[in-house]
């Protein structure tokens, strides 16, 4: 087993700790011994990588709080593979979500004015944070993708007058579908190709106090079907368009837009609030040709314990994987020490960010999101390919071959005790064998 990398993390002080063979615990006699056969005869879906959100406070928090140098160290490590951890997806919102300064779309009117010709349509807002730091992503790895979902339309095209509340107005379906046209070949000016898009962020959830928008499985396929998609045939472009972006518990909603929109839709896009990981094959399995994405994960407060927040990323990150998902995407690439910035009006907010901005004195902390993040997107690149492992509720695993041959693999021990963990590696005899502590990490990346 030459050129093996090995990371683990056991415990707050010891994230994605870089160890040697020798450095990693011996077998215990009196443990439980799981053995991991890993199977690159079994292979399943093509990664596109693994990111969070560069939200208008993420932007801002990086982009103006904190210094140059501060901002070239960070977001070396966030997307350079070598220096960093290679984040690869970066999945934005259009427009302004929860964690913004104010209230913005890319068409905002005086209330009672309409644009259905979409004069006044501009990202300048984009322009000043977002933009840039994308820009810099994309020159540290040119291999990342941007999807982009709106939490609401522009309010006048909404039954509430507002972004918040409502649904959209069927009048404005062709307009609407224009409207994300724009905003790809605006993008595509400054260099950032969108790779994937979804019509509605949290479709059933219409918030009372941020922007968003319900909007009903069979008006969102109707939509698709007869506008988004048609628009964007018109126009020559060819960024994947993805349904539904909501919880694992409603499954019969993607399979609904699916049903009824089927040729238009690329895939399904998932958030990790309710239901269980397992609600993507349930799709997948149906529609064996659509893609699977993981759009929306956020540690926060609800999860204060550092073992139950750190075991909550592993743990689900690894289902996801497992379930066929080519993405897995957090949420804010930052936050400040108060969680936010969020919308006037918003209240506390309990999310947690990929990194913490200290607005009061500008120091930048990296949070356990990110670390195990890292034990997922160091190793597991771009179109690397899902291979067969044992996994079980107790030691948890997912493996991948990477285009260069290499093999990685993610061990979480979701038990309350140690247990022994035995790799076996396809093609060869020998095996590595050493013991997890309790909700422990490790990341194994074999060499070709």
């Amino acid at each position: 087993m030459k050129d093996l990398n090995i990371y683990e993390s056991n415990g707050e002080q010891s994230l994605f700790v870089n160890k040697t063979r020798a450095e990693l615990a011996p077998p215990d006699t009196q443990a439980q011994t799981y053995n991991i056969i890993i199977d690159d005869s079994e292979q399943y879906q093509e990664m596109d990588g693994f990111g969070a959100s560069f939200t208008d406070s993420a932007a801002y928090l990086i982009h103006q709080v904190l210094s140059p140098e501060q901002r070239e160290e960070l977001m070396r490590r966030l997307f350079d593979a070598a220096e960093g951890i290679g984040l690869s997806v970066i999945r934005n919102p259009m427009g302004a979500s929860d964690y913004a300064r104010d209230f913005y779309s890319y068409n905002d009117l005086p209330e009672g004015d309409t644009d259905p010709e979409l004069v006044k349509f501009s990202i300048g807002h984009d322009e000043a944070d977002i933009i840039p730091l994308m820009k810099e992503a994309v020159r540290l790895n040119p291999q990342l993708k941007l999807m982009g979902s709106p939490w609401s339309p522009p309010g006048w095209m909404k039954t509430s007058g507002s972004m918040i509340g409502g649904e959209l107005i069927e009048e404005y379906y062709p307009v609407y579908a224009e409207y994300f046209v724009r905003y790809i070949k605006a993008y595509a000016e400054h260099g950032s190709s969108v790779y994937a898009i979804t019509p509605q962020n949290e479709s059933l959830y219409s918030p009372g106090h941020y922007p968003g928008m319900i909007f009903p499985a069979e008006d969102q396929a109707r939509f698709i079907k007869e506008h988004l998609k048609p628009s964007f045939i018109r126009n020559g472009i060819d960024t994947k368009i993805l349904c539904y972006d909501h919880n694992w518990d409603k499954p019969e909603y993607p399979l609904t837009v699916l049903n009824q929109a089927l040729e238009a839709v690329d895939g399904v896009a998932w958030h990790w609030y309710g239901g269980r990981p397992t609600a993507q094959t349930d799709v997948f399995q149906a529609f064996p040709d659509k893609e699977v994405h993981f759009t929306e994960g956020s540690g926060g407060e609800w999860i204060p314990p550092f073992e139950q927040a750190f075991s909550n990323v592993m743990r689900t990150g690894i289902e996801i994987l497992r379930n066929y998902s080519k993405s897995f995407v957090l949420w804010n690439m930052a936050l400040d020490e108060n969680n936010g910035p969020a919308v006037p009006g918003f209240g506390k907010s309990t999310c947690r960010g990929i990194v913490t901005v200290h607005q009061e004195t500008r120091d930048l902390t990296y949070t356990l999101d990110y670390y195990a993040l890292a034990h997922f997107s160091k190793h597991i690149r771009p179109k690397a390919v899902r291979i067969g492992s044992s996994s079980n509720e107790t030691v948890r695993s997912v493996a991948f071959r990477n285009t260069d041959g290499s093999i990685a693999v993610v061990l979480f021990n979701d038990s309350e005790e140690a247990n022994n963990v035995q790799v076996q590696m396809p093609g060869t005899e020998e095996a590595l064998s050493f013991r997890m502590e309790a909700k422990s990490a490790v990341t194994l990346a074999f060499g070709a």
